[in-house]
């Protein structure tokens, strides 16, 4: 039947090859089951178009494709040059953490080529996984003359009934001691499509929709050194989002904003994740379109989770002594790694930074250090600074901290989305792997699958985390509502430090914490992160049962297989996460309201096991034993949560 099917589509490509009509008909790619499909067009002036169709029901309205150039349009008056034979996509591939080591990936392809008036090419790359459809741009050829990205029209147009959870982009040199954008806003939830976003920066990747019954997660994956970072614009009229770029103002000193390069060169890809909740949260869309991990020796890279001082005590705490407590709890809770953040260089110095990780080593934790990337692009004063920014000053300081022992470094308060911005990223990453430091990016961009490239990418800020619940009670109302919703976009396909649980309170006397113990505890199980900073301190571990310490101390970072159990964006989640034959199931409840659930665990075989959940005070725990079954009951106090755990 799949032979018959091909050679129907060979005459028929054959015939439109020779006709190179406008008005063909369209062409089209299925997914290996036949669920997914997307049909390309080719407008009455020369437009290029897609649908995309899932178990026959339209999810995506005819969209815009196509890509503006400094030498030539390729957005209409096209002509179908050649349409490419259909191939088969299939890849295995582990990453070094996430929701999933080993990864196995099967797409159908198809390339589409198109000509402009002056003849100049554009090609169209389609994917089609039984999880979505993706496609980027590229430029064949061989030229030196190097081209600018003008303008991308690509289009995702939805129906006026499908709703939206989408989070604004930040506007350039905004926020603290202009440091925005840095992806850090709250995201508006349920609103119609069309809905105009609050910031003229537009809305953020990934975006989520829901479109009848069908959810929809948009993305790009598979950034290089040569292109700019994108989002949605701000107005999206009758349902239709457009392809955005970054804001002047989002580059490297004396960078490039927009995408440019000599041919032949691509485009990201543009990811449309489709299917239940379940299938996008479990997809892998976003790293299968990534570039394959870089030939680097990886023996240094380490998963793991870490204590973390300046998360609740701030700047005051990175002093020798109070480092070498949180060395002392790292160890105690058998944690890898402890992170001493900003003005180290100036409160600590060198000389006694060696005496620490010397200490560390001997308790068998490593460090992490923070540095400001920052050069002219924003008036932060925290140190180190500017050290990174020249590539000779960058390997001097990386070398140094290789000799003293240190594991890895926190690099903060970056440019933006431009494509200097972006460079700077991939450039900092490839020096830190020659020197065998893992690397933890804030105040950044989003990672889009590059924790895949370099494998030694442990984790991403880009996220209004717990830091932002400290200093507001604002973030702190919002703080249940929130977490709820981070595990069905942001932290769909990439490595998130959040910085999750608080046990005690946020020690800022003006914000109360409204979330209750259950939701904290089960935070670390899920999200997703290479290195789980933890905000609590030593003193908070304290207040809490002794299971509880040993759930904390025992909690995994890296996971074989993970699956949604339930949930609703910004509602509820409930997540089943496996680590060897381990298996970890975690509930969050986002709202204001007790939560009875009747979770199907059947795929647990009848395993004995161990529910840890919220008792009757906001801070308390209770324990019961419980048996894997498909109708276990839990319930969710109001902004709680549990854990659940079968080994």
């Amino acid at each position: 039947m799949k032979a018959f099917l091909f050679i129907l589509s060979a005459i028929w490509l054959l015939s439109a090859c020779q006709s190179q009509s406008p008005s063909q008909q369209p062409l089209e790619l299925s997914s290996p089951d036949g669920h997914v499909r997307v049909s390309v067009s080719l407008g009455a002036e020369g437009e290029p178009s897609y649908r995309i169709f899932y178990r026959d029901q339209t999810i995506m309205e005819p969209s815009a494709l196509g890509m503006n150039l400094s030498d030539g349009e390729f957005s209409r008056q096209l002509t179908l040059e050649k349409v490419f034979a259909p191939t088969v996509v299939d890849e295995q591939y582990r990453l070094s953490h996430g929701k999933q080591r080993r990864v196995d990936y099967t797409a159908n392809e198809r390339r589409i080529r198109f000509a402009n008036p002056q003849g100049d090419l554009m090609e169209v790359v389609f994917r089609a996984t039984n999880d979505g459809i993706a496609f980027r741009y590229h430029f064949p050829g061989e030229s030196d003359q190097v081209t600018e990205v003008i303008r991308e029209t690509t289009s995702f147009r939805f129906a006026e009934s499908a709703q939206a959870w989408l989070q604004p982009m930040q506007v350039v040199k905004t926020g603290f001691e202009g440091t925005n954008p840095a992806y850090e806003e709250h995201y508006e939830m349920e609103i119609p499509v069309g809905t105009p976003s609050p910031s003229e920066a537009g809305w953020v990747f990934p975006a989520l929709f829901q479109t009848g019954e069908t959810w929809v997660l948009l993305s790009e994956v598979g950034m290089q050194s040569n292109f700019h970072a994108s989002r949605l614009k701000a107005e999206s009229p009758n349902g239709e989002y457009v392809i955005d770029g970054p804001m002047k103002g989002e580059v490297f000193t004396g960078g490039r904003l927009m995408a440019n390069d000599t041919r032949p060169f691509s485009s990201p890809w543009r990811t449309i994740t489709l299917g239940s909740l379940a299938k996008i949260t479990a997809s892998h869309m976003g790293t299968d379109l990534a570039e394959p991990a870089i030939d680097m020796d990886q023996s240094f890279i380490e998963p793991g989770m870490a204590s973390w001082s300046w998360g609740l005590l701030k700047d005051d705490s990175i002093t020798y002594d109070i480092q070498k407590q949180f060395i002392d709890y790292a160890a105690d809770m058998g944690w890898e790694y402890s992170l001493v953040d900003v003005n180290w260089d100036r409160t600590i110095g060198y000389e006694r930074m060696q005496e620490l990780v010397d200490y560390a080593a001997e308790k068998q934790v490593g460090l992490f250090l923070w540095y400001n990337s920052s050069g002219d692009w924003n008036t932060t004063t925290y140190s180190p600074k500017s050290r990174l920014v020249n590539r000779e000053d960058r390997r001097e300081e990386f070398a140094r901290l290789q000799e003293m022992g240190v594991r890895g470094v926190k690099i903060d308060f970056f440019p933006g989305d431009g494509q200097s911005s972006m460079a700077y990223y991939r450039d900092i990453l490839e020096d830190a792997a020659d020197f065998h430091l893992m690397v933890n990016h804030h105040g950044s961009t989003l990672p889009r699958g590059i924790h895949r490239t370099y494998p030694h990418m442990m984790t991403m800020e880009s996220v209004h985390g717990m830091e932002m619940v400290t200093f507001g009670q604002g973030s702190a109302d919002l703080e249940a509502s929130h977490v709820a919703m981070l595990p069905f976009a942001r932290n769909v396909f990439d490595p998130m430090d959040y910085t999750p649980t608080v046990f005690d309170t946020l020690r800022n006397p003006s914000v109360q914490r409204k979330t209750r113990n259950g939701l904290q505890l089960a935070l670390p199980v899920v999200f997703l992160s290479g290195i789980e900073h933890i905000v609590e301190t030593p003193e908070g571990m304290d207040t809490v049962p002794e299971y509880v310490r040993d759930f904390m101390s025992n909690v995994p970072v890296v996971w074989d297989e993970s699956r949604l159990v339930e949930g609703y964006p910004g509602k509820y989640a409930v997540f089943a996460r496996r680590s060897g034959s381990a298996w970890y199931i975690a509930g969050i409840n986002g709202t204001a309201s007790e939560q009875t659930l009747t979770l199907d665990l059947s795929f647990l075989n009848d395993r004995n096991g161990t529910v840890i959940t919220d008792g009757p005070e906001p801070r308390s725990f209770v324990r019961r034993d419980v048996t894997a079954s498909d109708h276990v009951e839990v319930t969710m106090q109001p902004t709680g949560g549990f854990v659940i755990t079968y080994h």
